[in-house]
Order: C-alpha cells, then sequence, then structure tokens
C-alpha cells in the first residue's frame, strides 16, 4: 500500500520515492511508487495534484485498493524517483477546500443548513445546502462569521478515529468508511470526515467571498472563492468598476445608480425607436402597395432591391400580410450572393412552399419556410430567375 505523505504533511512539495510496480497500457505508464504527495484526483471530490516524477509530467493519478497509481506519457528508466509537485496549485486547492469546511460550518451553525453537494472547479468552488432560500442580508452574515473565524487564525488538525468513537464528537456529517475515519477539525468549530489536504490554520485560507447563490433543485446553490482566488476575483471586478466609473465620470460607488438610469433610458429609446421602426414598415408598406400590380383582385408586389436589410424586409412583409390580398415577392441583389422572400396574406389559397419545391428542382437554390411564405439564398445570376419563376407560377395558381 502507498504510503500517502500528503495526508501527514501536506506541505511537502518534494520527497525521494521507489517504483514499486510499472504498467504501460493505452500509450500510457502507470506508475506505483512506495511513497507519494501526489493527491489522487477527485478523492472526496478534491482535484488532483500537479507535478512531475524525475522531470516526467504526471497526466492524472487515482487510487487503486490503496495505492495511489500515477498516470504518464513518457516512460522513468530509474526506479528511483523524485516525486515534484505544483505547490501553487496543491495551496490554491487545500484554501479552497479549507475554505468550504468553514463556510459549511457556518451555515450549518446560524441556519442549520447542511451541506449536500460540493465541488471544487479551476476557477470557483461551489456548495449545495438544503435551504430552499436565503436572503442577503442572511449571505452577509455568513461571510461576516466565515471571515472573522478565519482572522482568528484558528488552528485546523487532522487525525484517525474509529467508527465507535464518532458519537463522541458533534460531526457535521457521517462517514462514508467503518473504519481509519479521519477527520480535519476546525479547532472545536468544525468536525468532518474528510480525505482531503488542508492548511493549518484559519487564517492560512485569507478570506472566504461568496460570488453568488441561486435556486437549485430545492435547496441553495453558493458560489465562493477563497483566498488568492478572492484576490484575483476582487481584482478584475475592481478594474472594470474603475473603467465604467471613468466611462460614467462617476464614483465608483454610485456607478450602479448611474447604470441603472441609463438602462432605463436605453428600454425608453428602444421603444420609441420599436413605435417609429413600424412606422416606417407602415409607410414603406404603404408605398409598395401603391405600386403593386392587381391580378384577379390580388396586390402583386414583385420588386428586387439593392442590398437591402434582409430583416426590414421581413418585417415589411409581416405588415403586408398582416393586410388581406398581398402577394409579395422580393429580392436583394447582394454583393455576393442574393436572397428571395415570397409570401401571401393569410387568405391566399396558395401553397408557397410547393412553389419552392418546384423552382428547387430547376435551379440549386438553398432555403425553405412555410406554405405562407418562403425564404433562402441564390447566386446573382440566379436571383432574376427566381424571382420570374415565383411570379409565373403565383399568378397561374390564381
Amino acid at each position: 500500500m502507498t504510503e500517502k505523505i500528503y495526508l501527514i504533511n501536506p506541505y511537502l512539495r518534494q520527497v525521494d520515492a521507489r517504483i514499486v510496480e510499472k504498467k504501460y497500457m493505452n500509450n500510457r505508464y502507470y506508475i506505483k511508487t512506495n511513497k507519494t504527495i501526489f493527491y489522487p484526483n477527485l478523492a472526496g471530490g478534491q482535484p488532483g495534484d500537479k507535478g512531475t516524477i524525475n522531470g516526467v509530467e504526471v497526466l492524472d493519478t487515482y487510487e487503486d485498493n490503496g495505492d495511489i497509481v500515477h498516470v504518464t506519457k513518457d516512460n522513468i528508466h530509474s526506479d528511483k524517483v523524485q516525486l515534484s509537485i505544483d505547490w501553487d496549485n496543491r495551496f490554491d486547492y487545500m484554501q479552497q477546500h479549507s475554505g468550504q469546511h468553514l463556510l459549511s460550518a457556518v451555515f450549518y451553525k446560524l441556519y442549520n443548513g447542511e451541506t449536500i453537494g460540493f465541488y471544487i472547479g479551476k476557477e470557483y468552488v461551489y456548495i449545495d445546502i438544503n435551504i430552499p432560500n436565503i436572503s442577503d442580508d442572511e449571505i452577509e452574515k455568513i461571510e461576516e462569521f466565515a471571515n472573522k473565524i478565519i482572522f482568528s487564525n484558528f488552528s485546523i488538525k487532522s487525525y484517525i478515529i474509529e467508527k465507535g468513537d464518532i458519537n463522541r464528537l458533534p460531526v457535521r456529517k457521517e462517514p462514508i468508511v467503518n473504519s481509519n475515519i479521519r477527520i480535519v477539525e476546525i479547532d472545536g468549530i468544525d468536525f468532518s470526515p474528510c480525505c482531503g489536504t488542508h492548511l493549518r490554520n484559519t487564517g492560512e485560507i485569507g478570506i472566504v467571498k461568496i460570488r453568488k447563490v441561486e435556486k437549485y433543485k430545492g435547496n441553495i446553490r453558493v458560489e465562493f472563492v477563497c483566498g488568492n482566488r478572492a484576490l484575483k476575483d476582487y481584482t478584475w471586478k475592481n478594474r472594470y468598476i474603475r473603467r465604467i466609473s471613468d466611462l460614467l465620470s462617476s464614483k465608483d460607488k454610485d456607478v450602479y445608480d448611474r447604470v441603472q438610469k441609463l438602462y432605463i433610458q436605453k428600454e425608453e429609446l428602444e421603444k420609441e425607436n420599436r413605435d417609429l421602426r413600424k412606422e416606417l414598415y407602415q409607410y414603406r408598406s404603404q408605398k409598395l402597395l401603391k405600386e403593386s400590380k392587381s391580378i384577379k383582385g390580388k396586390n402583386c408586389i414583385c420588386k428586387k432591391f439593392k442590398d437591402a436589410d434582409f430583416k426590414v424586409l421581413n418585417n415589411i412583409v409581416a405588415h403586408l400580410n398582416s393586410l388581406d390580398n398581398n402577394i409579395i415577392i422580393f429580392g436583394i441583389d447582394g454583393t455576393e450572393n442574393s436572397q428571395f422572400i415570397a409570401s401571401r396574406s393569410p387568405n391566399i389559397n396558395i401553397n408557397m412552399k410547393n412553389i419552392f419545391k418546384e423552382i428547387s428542382q430547376e435551379i440549386d437554390i438553398q432555403g425553405g419556410g412555410s406554405p405562407q411564405t418562403v425564404q433562402g439564398g441564390c447566386t446573382k445570376d440566379e436571383l432574376d430567375l427566381i424571382l420570374k419563376g415565383f411570379y409565373e407560377r403565383i399568378i397561374n395558381s390564381l
């Protein structure tokens, strides 16, 4: 069985060891050593360590019947090896994991909220708490309490107990093993079964900052960062707030009010713009109707535009379709490719989709639609033929 030094001294960054087993499978080497400082990936929910063995990158680590397996792409030719871990990565995970224990303990103490889910990602950490909702004031209270414990620099220790001794400790959750139960204790504040790597004291957590709280499957999901991650989170947010305040010529504390005011103004302008566009579509529709041909009591509008806005034409078509007895055939002669729209009012019994299929058998066009409206794209040379094809078939269908 591999001696797991990371449980005894998680601060050890390098150690000499001996390879006791090595297998080559699927273009990878699977290496067991007599001892290791590498934490196995996702054991207890904590990501594994990064690092090297004799300078060879370790791609993955996992536990196999008490042994730790190190996965490498390249071979290691010596039985005597030196294991080195990425300390910044290890310390980051210790900050997040110890911070998670602390935050979970505070939720439990203040609001009887139990942690039922836990995840450490590359950018953030979250816990799922079995309470249906929580207020902003309560979140601030949790943050304040957790950070007071951090600033008080309580010790964090771990030790092994047996199942029979579990009732002597106020553990926050039941262990998943029946023997050699490892307890991580925050100096009388929290007792939790855990196999992860942790800091020596709460002061090293630095700070806990809750980034977001949202409802999740009847519970709440709390996203947070600790230590260096919290510093980085503050750094980019402070930079953005400063830039926004410069843009708005406002103090940073006034930015929200200024942005809210601008947002309200934007909504009012967009509404005004929508109303003006609606009037414009009505005006252009009436102008097109005056230019239309009356065929068997139907207004036939067949027109080609030069580099027109396809969305604008679609809106004009929609307005014309709100009126009876209109047939619309629009083409857009683009710089490189062209587009077309063929549509009719709901009271006209012509299947535009069938006409589109007929034309597509003669000319290679892309697109589709419904029995009322079809649209698509074509080459510049084919546009006139397509418009003519729609016009002739629609007239013959009346």
